[in-house]
């Protein structure tokens, strides 16, 4: 089998591995010790590998890690830490979402969150159809998206109230 080695930044930091032809993103990111995006369907289907390459929210079970080289990547765990140095404060969307019980299982709320992010850094103050829509993407078998929905509706207010304030 033919191997690559490749070098990514994820979450800021330059990660190398030596990857085969066929290594789909979400296994070299797991390799590497980035667990959050999960490994699902492997059909791009389910949205639990959701991470951000170049800014763009996409499903790491549909890329080839060779394919990313040199590419910047975000994870979850990356947006955990944005803002504090290191993961150990939470991200506004994962507080959100604790808050307001949008998790049950946790299987796929690394990919909820992160299409979230997508979706808020791309719009601000999305209607609860753009966001039902934006989520079409990401499966979950358990919560039904109420929860997540109004979680991700009341991230909105937030942000947009706090604009108004200076």
């Amino acid at each position: 089998m033919t191997t690559h080695d490749i070098t990514l930044t994820i979450n800021g930091e330059w990660e190398t591995a030596t990857v085969e032809s066929r290594t789909l993103l979400v296994h070299a990111l797991r390799d590497l010790g980035y667990t959050g995006p999960k490994v699902g369907c492997e059909t791009g289907s389910c949205g639990a590998c959701t991470v951000h390459v170049e800014g763009e929210a996409v499903n790491a079970c549909t890329r080839l890690a060779v394919q990313e080289e040199g590419r910047e990547i975000r994870t979850v765990e990356g947006l955990a830490g944005e803002g504090d140095g290191g993961g150990d404060v939470l991200h506004p969307i994962q507080e959100t979402f604790h808050e307001a019980h949008a998790l049950q299982c946790g299987y796929c709320t690394p990919g909820m969150v992160m299409a979230t992010a997508d979706l808020l850094e791309n719009d601000p103050d999305p209607s609860r159809e753009s966001i039902r829509e934006s989520l079409k993407g990401n499966r979950c078998r358990c919560t039904g998206y109420h929860n997540i929905v109004d979680a991700i509706e009341s991230l909105a207010m937030d942000s947009s109230a706090g604009e108004g304030a200076d």
